[in-house]
């Protein structure tokens, strides 16, 4: 394995075991069994590292809970893959917690730095057309209005997994189940399809 490897590794281990804020050079690079002057070289900084590897690993953890979980019930619907979505979310809580309190971790320090906000924005971007193509069938090169929907149904979902990831994070024991969130959606969508009339101010119409 190169150095380039051996820091990305050493970098997910330390986003894992120490946690985002608190990872230093010397920590990635006694991980990597790495010289120093090496993170520098290959990324730039410490900084581009940990986002690289951050981004990464929570893509896999993306695959490996939102589309594998949702895909076991494809042949169910949309809504028990929706449902299956969720569970393996609450149940990654507990086994990928120090993953996913790192990712909170540098979403604060993205005010401070523009490359990190345009790197985790750029991964927002593909997750969004990802969840919708995966979970609802939506492909977005198919034409301007399939582009414009995956964004909306892709954003409702990134909206769903930071706030449900936060509640998990911070209350477990009164964070929603799979069953609660397909529940409250549905009441939702309930109110409104029954909206007769919406005011344009308020719609964004």
């Amino acid at each position: 394995m190169r150095h380039r490897e051996q820091l990305m590794a050493g970098a997910k281990q330390c986003l894992e075991e120490r946690g985002y804020a608190r990872t230093t050079s010397r920590d990635i690079a006694a991980a990597a069994n790495a010289p120093l002057g090496t993170i520098n070289y290959h990324y730039g900084s410490k900084e581009a590292l940990l986002n690289a590897a951050l981004l990464e690993t929570l893509h896999e953890w993306g695959e490996k809970v939102l589309t594998r979980s949702a895909g076991s019930a494809r042949d169910a619907g949309v809504g028990p893959r929706l449902e299956a979505m969720w569970a393996g979310m609450v149940g990654s809580e507990a086994t990928d917690r120090p993953l996913l309190v790192a990712g909170v971790e540098a979403f604060a320090q993205a005010e401070r730095f523009p490359e990190i906000r345009q790197q985790i924005a750029e991964a927002f971007e593909r997750s969004r057309t990802e969840m919708a193509a995966d979970l609802h069938g939506i492909d977005a090169t198919d034409s301007a209005e399939a582009r414009e929907l995956a964004r909306a149904v892709g954003s409702v979902h990134m909206a769903l997994v930071a706030g449900l990831t936060q509640q998990w994070l911070i209350d477990p024991e009164h964070a929603p189940s799979a069953r609660e969130v397909a529940a409250g959606l549905r009441r939702i969508a309930e109110d409104l399809d029954s909206a007769e009339d919406l005011d344009p101010d308020v719609s964004g119409a």
